[in-house]
């Protein structure tokens, strides 16, 4: 028998199960990953609004993962929403096994849920800058990416000094600043880093009709962690991801009066 891969999750809990750790899961599973997961917050919110976000405690959160990561270190590990300072710091200090070991690490900086609701709190901008040293890729969108490096990302260039700088003086290995909220192109910026380079690419986005669908920011960083806990490198694991999400947005359906969830494959 192959030996199981594993994928873990961090993130903020969704329960239309649209986007968050529930998607996540289901992400993993249709990537033939097994899924861990340890929630950040639970959230009161339905297809249409977040109304609520309820952060859990710190020192839980810690627990969880030092007990977790103790017992069943993953292959790769995502990490979603954390809601606060507070929440961030015990996440740093539960990862400290996983910054030990070779274990890519895949951030989604999620400040804000489409409909404007802050999902982490201004202070912790700070934190989250710290946290993205070394991992093995970021994955903001223009608004999380302008906020981030501080600059403006309405041209490409823009996107490309941000994506630079995310690797450059943020530290990340590699950044993928995704065009999606652009009203013309949907191009994505991947910033590598090569030795003391930074090669940027291009990689090419096809707006796909239909309206808005829930959850394209979870599922694209929790594909690639998929893909890397499955062994591939860092630009197949991003492109492989980048084709499973496109497939789910084409597959997109209603469950409720708000925005459409994806159709994932099934496992």
């Amino acid at each position: 028998m192959q030996p199981v891969r594993v994928a873990l999750s961090i993130a903020g809990s969704d329960p239309t199960g649209g986007a968050g750790l529930q998607l996540d899961l289901q992400v993993f599973r249709a990537l033939g990953v097994h899924g861990c997961a340890v929630p950040t917050a639970l959230t009161v919110q339905d297809t249409a609004k977040v109304h609520k976000v309820l952060p859990l405690f710190p020192n839980v959160l810690t627990e969880q993962l030092r007990v977790l990561l103790r017992d069943v270190p993953p292959h790769a590990v995502k990490l979603g929403m954390l809601a606060t300072d507070d929440v961030l710091r015990a996440v740093a200090l539960g990862l400290e096994l996983v910054r030990r070991l070779p274990i890519p690490l895949v951030i989604d900086p999620v400040l804000r849920a489409s409909d404007g609701t802050l999902l982490l709190e201004r202070r912790a901008l700070g934190g989250l800058r710290e946290l993205m040293r070394g991992a093995a890729l970021v994955t903001p969108n223009l608004a999380e990416a302008e906020a981030l490096c501080e600059r403006d990302v309405s041209t490409r260039a823009g996107i490309e000094s941000a994506a630079r700088h995310l690797v450059g003086e943020l530290g990340a290995n590699a950044a993928l600043v995704k065009g999606g909220h652009r009203e013309r192109d949907a191009d994505d910026c991947l910033a590598l880093r090569s030795g003391a380079e930074i090669e940027l690419r291009w990689l090419a986005g096809a707006r796909i009709p239909g309206g808005d669908v829930h959850g394209t920011g979870c599922a694209l960083s929790a594909a690639i962690a998929a893909r890397l806990a499955r062994g591939d490198e860092l630009i197949a694991a991003v492109e492989n991801a980048r084709a499973f999400v496109r497939a789910a947005i084409a597959g997109a359906q209603s469950i409720g009066a708000g925005r459409r969830v994806l159709g994932l494959p099934p496992a």
